[in-house]
């Protein structure tokens, strides 16, 4: 019983607080990498992406996500190091990718004044889960207040950078993302 409120409280806290509760690039077995500086920090955007392949349900498989999109973006396409600055699986959890003050290989136009954040899964027909996307909603917020993003910052999604042809965040992630404050088609 105790055990279970512990966690029932540990999940409360993340979810308020996801800048808190950050999956470290350690924590989920990042390769080393050689990351540029942001030019523009603190960035004024923040990019919605998705993944567009499978979901991960734990963190074990969303540690194992993270690897193989490090790996992919590193390996075949020929990146520094994960395009991301930050992911987010089904559980809730926010992972470091690039992390804060980097710039990402996200999205061509938005890339050097953004945060890039994906969700983790194909999100064309299927929202991602409710702790996902009330945690991004959360992170962005407190991102906001730790001076990680400007105090007048957008919200966008990688179909809106003018740059790329893209289905990217997927159709049912789009729709949800395009209802939120600050939400801005063409920054």
């Amino acid at each position: 019983m105790k055990l279970a409120i512990v966690l029932a409280f540990v999940a409360f806290a993340s979810a308020q607080n996801p800048c808190q509760n950050i999956r470290t690039r350690t924590q989920w077995g990042s390769r080393s990498t050689s990351l540029t500086w942001m030019a523009t920090r603190p960035p004024s955007g923040f990019v919605i992406h998705h993944t567009a392949g499978a979901r991960c349900t734990t963190q074990a498989a969303c540690d194992a996500m993270m690897r193989n999109l490090q790996n992919f973006h590193m390996d075949t396409n020929g990146w520094a190091d994960i395009g991301y600055n930050f992911c987010i699986g089904d559980p809730g959890q926010v992972y470091e990718g690039r992390g804060y003050g980097r710039h990402g290989a996200h999205s061509p136009g938005f890339s050097a004044r953004s945060l890039g954040h994906c969700f983790i899964g194909d999100h064309t027909n299927v929202l991602p889960t409710a702790a996902a996307l009330s945690n991004t909603q959360a992170f962005i917020t407190c991102s906001r207040n730790n001076g990680e993003l400007t105090s007048g910052h957008w919200v966008s999604t990688h179909r809106n950078d003018q740059q790329t042809v893209t289905a990217c965040p997927g159709q049912a992630l789009f729709n949800v993302v395009s209802t939120w404050d600050r939400f801005h088609p063409v920054p």
